[in-house]
């Protein structure tokens, strides 16, 4: 079994703030550093440090080297991705005192995914494989038609959330991970049991984690239903922590680990991350996440 991440790779341009920017105000930065990141780097370098062989498939603009050196240097297969003229994707990423974070996202390389660069990736990949995807990516569902045909399982974090995902067959999809706001877009609804009974509804067939910020997760497939919550440290950078928290989940999965096991990880493997700086950056190593103290 092999496992594939389909993701956005991003530069993010991180600024450190008292408070979040208000319309109509400029604000100066007491801090500004630039990090390798996006939601499908992340999740494939939180998988790799979670001990999982992981190969990524995307497309990188003329100043992307430094992306291809984070894969290397995460241990993250590059050989599916793309080097293209123009700009790779890009965030400007404001962080306050608190810890939390306001992203705005500029997507560049990262949308010009062609159906025949989808095809020649696929190529590589049989049934049983693992397909993990995010939506900072174009042609999503032609992604998620092309594996389902293959016989991949399909693994999905519909974050960002946006009309592109209605094209989507979610009926494809054998797990979503997703946050309470995702949660709610997908649905309608906005209480997290009325989401999750929502999603057993619509999608009778597909494992669901639901991450709930400060009242941690819930994993929930059929009538089982597991709980965690989180591991309370102070808070410096939470940018990763949803990226982490579904790396290592996954690798939860993949080591048929037991799912409160899993959820565990996770949380802890988020925890470490977000009193850390960065994206990719503060992703930890498994030996870490294992011999951490709660």
């Amino acid at each position: 079994m092999k496992v594939l991440n389909f993701g956005s790779l991003n530069l993010d341009y991180v600024y450190s703030v008292d408070h979040m920017v208000r319309p109509g105000e400029t604000l100066a930065s007491s801090g500004m550093n630039v990090f390798c990141g996006g939601k499908g780097l992340n999740q494939s370098i939180a998988l790799a440090k979670a001990g999982v062989p992981v190969y990524h498939a995307g497309m990188i603009g003329e100043e992307g080297g430094i992306l291809l050196e984070a894969c290397k240097e995460g241990g993250v297969n590059a050989e599916f991705i793309r080097t293209i003229p123009g700009k790779s994707g890009h965030t400007i990423i404001q962080v306050d005192k608190d810890g939390q974070n306001c992203i705005l996202l500029y997507g560049g390389a990262n949308r010009s995914i062609t159906k025949e660069y989808v095809d020649e990736v696929l190529g590589s990949f049989e049934e049983g494989d693992i397909l993990l995807l995010q939506n900072e990516v174009n042609l999503l569902d032609y992604i998620i038609d092309s594996a389902y045909e293959r016989g991949m399982t399909v693994i999905l974090n519909p974050s960002p959330y946006d009309s592109a995902l209605d094209a989507c067959d979610f009926g494809k999809v054998s797990m979503f991970l997703l946050n309470e706001v995702e949660g709610a877009q997908v649905t309608g609804e906005e209480d997290p049991e009325k989401i999750l009974e929502k999603l057993k509804t619509l999608y009778p067939d597909t494992k669901v984690v639901l991450t709930l910020g400060g009242n941690g997760s819930v994993y929930q497939y059929k009538d089982e239903q597991y709980r965690q919550g989180i591991y309370k440290v102070k808070a410096v950078d939470t940018t990763a922590a949803g990226d982490t928290f579904t790396g290592y989940f996954i690798s939860s999965v993949i080591d048929d680990m037991p799912v409160p096991e899993g959820l565990r990880l996770a949380a802890k493997a988020s925890a470490i991350a977000v009193s850390r700086e960065g994206a990719t950056a503060s992703i930890p190593l498994r030996e870490e996440v294992l011999g951490w103290k709660e």
